[in-house]
């Protein structure tokens, strides 16, 4: 199974925040030529055969070269030869996605909460993803938590915990320097001219804060 590097970047798919005349298989090998780690196919209102057809298109263009997670979907993750699941705090338990995929699936959590976040690991999520934690486009009218409820979660788990909501170039580097181990990111890399420089551009924020931060466990990709 592989394994998560550490800082994370990982591209959250929305095809309807695409700039115009893109395509999200462009994207996302844009995305990942720029230093993005992790894929999370996330479009919700496909059909499995729809969602399966597309996570196959994005399992060619990331194979070998960044992590790809289904959101939810444990049979279309098996299906595309995918590396993980991301389930939702009301989804799926951790242990029932890890029976359905044979163990063979990374497993990811979002949550809203300190106490989400630690349920998580004790149920044994890989991974949890943390949000909303700026105001966010893909989820208006939501409260942000802001970079406190980072630093909480950190002091909490021991799993790698992705921020999600709103994070930027320009705000990357205050949810690194509050311990999170990443970044989930969509609009700032979905609706860019130029995905691969704006995934640069996160990668070399989170890397610097990464590097002067204390020494923290990190996993290569394998």
């Amino acid at each position: 199974m592989p394994s998560i590097l550490l800082p994370a970047l990982c591209l959250v798919t929305d095809r309807r925040r695409l700039a115009v005349g893109r395509r999200l298989e462009e994207v996302v090998e844009r995305a990942v030529e720029g230093g993005a780690t992790m894929v999370q196919l996330r479009e919700k209102d496909l059909s499995a055969a729809e969602m399966l057809a597309l996570a196959c298109r994005l399992r060619e263009v990331t194979r070998g070269r960044a992590l790809l997670f289904i959101n939810d979907r444990v049979d279309v993750a098996l299906a595309c030869e995918a590396d993980g699941v991301q389930l939702g705090e009301q989804g799926l338990p951790v242990d029932a996605a890890r029976r359905a995929s044979g163990g063979g699936l990374l497993v990811g959590r979002s949550v809203h909460s300190v106490e989400g976040a630690v349920a998580a690991e004790a149920e044994g999520a890989d991974m949890v993803v943390v949000g909303t934690i700026f105001e966010s486009e893909s989820h208006p009218g939501a409260s942000a938590a802001g970079v406190g409820l980072l630093k909480r979660v950190s002091d909490r788990v021991r799993v790698p915990a992705l921020a999600i909501g709103g994070v930027t170039s320009t705000n990357v580097s205050s949810v690194i320097a509050a311990g999170a181990s990443g970044a989930a990111v969509i609009g700032d890399i979905v609706a860019n001219d130029d995905p691969e420089r704006a995934a640069r551009a996160l990668v070399d924020r989170m890397n610097k804060i990464w590097s002067a931060s204390a020494p923290r466990t990190v996993s290569p990709l394998t």
